[in-house]
């Protein structure tokens, strides 16, 4: 099977990359990765999606881990149905692994049972079907709809919404407009705000929130939780949409960015405030 990058990046490669081109790789960054102990380990996932979930798969069978593994992956056919082999022969090199597969329309020689395990989309009834343990770590990734769908029906389901990891499948289409659009709401302070905590004011907005280690894991989150303007991508502190100016303070991050800042700001994405701080938003 043969697999063509889309839009943008997919013309890009297809006009720029040829044999023999050198490419600069970046070590992977983000907090879309296993989590240690020994619940069950539930990867779902919808088209392409299945490329990170995959090195999750590769890492279990390297580690030859006793835990109870389920894929759940949704396609169109078997023709769009990603690493099809390889996760099936990496599922039998785990003792408690087993995949269910939904297309969505399933072509004239593709076989239930074979191919796929039921035709439709990925569902809450699939749970109960595919033997989802609601005390699994689930981790998430595809097209946004897709995600919020499962995040929803998985909540319902009984799993703990801190058990729920997602990897966001598109950068561009959730960036917001900055400190020059216009917003639906004007910047407030978040719900349960607290006494305690770093002081972070957002100085153009006019709000000063105290920081909350375990409401928020980034101040990009708490700006948002403000309605504060502020643009980002990735949120793993790579692409540098998010920097902004830090007017006074000092922040930690996690991840740690591949590329600082420059002096006198800071990226958003992925920092935490360890004294008061001043931020140009």
């Amino acid at each position: 099977m043969k697999i063509e990058p889309n839009g943008a990046a997919g013309a890009y490669l297809r006009e720029h990359v040829r044999v023999g081109a050198a490419l600069d790789v970046s070590s992977p960054r983000g907090s879309f990765i296993l989590q240690s102990g020994e619940r069950p380990v539930v990867l779902l996932s919808a088209g392409i999606g299945s490329t990170p979930v995959l090195a999750m798969l590769y890492a279990l069978a390297a580690a030859r881990s006793t835990k109870d593994v389920l894929w759940l992956h949704a396609a169109r056919d078997r023709e769009h149905h990603p690493f099809r082999a390889e996760v099936r022969h990496l599922m039998l090199t785990l003792t408690r692994g087993r995949s269910y597969v939904c297309y969505s329309k399933p072509g004239s020689s593709d076989k239930m049972g074979e191919d796929f395990d039921a035709a439709g989309h990925l569902s809450r009834s699939v749970f109960d079907e595919g033997g989802v343990p609601p005390e699994a770590d689930v981790y998430i990734c595809g097209p946004t709809r897709f995600m919020a769908e499962m995040k929803e029906a998985l909540t319902i389901f009984g799993v703990s919404p801190e058990r729920i990891h997602v990897e966001i499948f598109n950068g561009s289409a959730p960036m917001t407009p900055g400190v020059v659009g216009t917003i639906t709401r004007a910047p407030h302070l978040p719900k349960g705000e607290a006494d305690t905590g770093p002081l972070v004011s957002f100085a153009r907005s006019g709000i000063a929130a105290h920081w909350q280690a375990s409401a928020y894991q980034s101040i990009l989150e708490l700006a948002e939780a403000c309605d504060v303007p502020v643009r980002w991508s990735c949120r793993t502190g790579v692409c540098h949409n998010c920097e902004s100016g830090l007017v006074s303070g000092a922040v930690v991050y996690g991840p740690e960015p591949l590329d600082k800042p420059a002096d006198g700001n800071l990226l958003v994405c992925c920092s935490q405030p360890i004294r008061d701080v001043v931020i140009d938003l």
